[in-house]
């Protein structure tokens, strides 16, 4: 049979980790994904990415390949006398290449892409990406978002077109500006068995002209008067939420002094996205 260097299919180190691995395969997968790719080999490489992931992902699967030692890709080769016995008790076909033989390895189910049976891997659908902008006050008290998008879907006609679909998200407080939040399951739809994509939400905050702001704290200009400044008094400001909050300022504060009002900043985020 052919070799087949899986690690440098997916283009990671012999000793990479398993989420360097998922990462990759991620990456390609999506980059040859045959829905969307324009590469002229997309198709093929889909399968590759999607055979190498499919062993490398699975520690007794990566264990078993690594034994089988390393070779020239598209090198003839056999495998090690002894490995027969010890990881594929079934004996081996002539017939099969190196997909189809990791492909029923074992005891899963999984058959694998391009072997000479021409099973198929189950592949994850691909992510989707959409931007939502925000106020200042949303990014502070946490929001409902309906998100509007352009899926390609198949229908049961087997044509592939593309439809709106609306999602409802919930943001959490104390988002930033920048941060890209994650609902999982809400992308694409998984081929042949395979679990959806994930839906990916970057946040844009718009500028607010009452506030400048510093991380979690905002920063405002409260205007007093000379007499108010001289004399002190109590005030009401507006917060980042909504509403105002109470701040007194002494007597003889000089222009430029900044006065703190404690926890009416942004709050730090601890829920994630999730779809409502």
């Amino acid at each position: 049979m052919k070799y087949k260097d899986y690690y440098a299919i997916l283009g990671v180190e012999r000793g990479a980790s398993e989420e360097a691995i998922k990462k990759a395969y991620r990456r390609l997968a999506r980059k040859f994904h045959p829905d969307v790719s324009k590469e002229p080999n997309a198709e093929e490489r889909f399968k590759e990415v999607g055979e190498a992931y499919e062993t490398l992902k699975d520690r007794d699967k990566r264990a078993a390949y690594d034994q089988l030692g390393r070779y020239q890709a598209g090198q003839e080769f056999r495998p090690p006398p002894d490995w027969e016995s010890r990881f594929e008790p079934g004996g081996m076909d002539d017939m099969l290449d190196l997909g189809d033989l990791f492909a029923h390895f074992g005891a899963r189910a999984g058959r694998g892409f391009g072997g000479a049976r021409g099973a198929e891997f189950a592949m994850p659908g691909e992510d989707y990406e959409v931007t939502a902008n925000i106020d200042l006050q949303e990014a502070a008290g946490g929001t409902e978002l309906n998100l509007q998008l352009s899926a390609p879907e198949i229908g049961a006609d087997g044509v592939r077109r593309r439809v709106p679909k609306t999602i409802r998200v919930r943001v959490p407080k104390g988002v930033a500006d920048g941060e890209r939040l994650r609902v999982p399951g809400k992308g694409g739809p998984g081929r042949n068995g395979g679990p959806p994509g994930d839906l990916i939400v970057g946040i844009e905050i718009e500028d607010d002209a009452r506030f400048e702001r510093s991380g979690d704290d905002v920063i405002y200009d409260l205007p007093v008067s000379f007499s108010q400044a001289a004399l002190g008094g109590e005030f009401r400001v507006p917060t980042p939420e909504g509403g105002e909050a109470p701040l007194k300022v002494p007597a003889g504060t000089q222009s430029g002094t900044v006065l703190t009002i404690r926890g009416r900043g942004l709050p730090g985020r601890t829920a994630p996205l999730s779809e409502r």
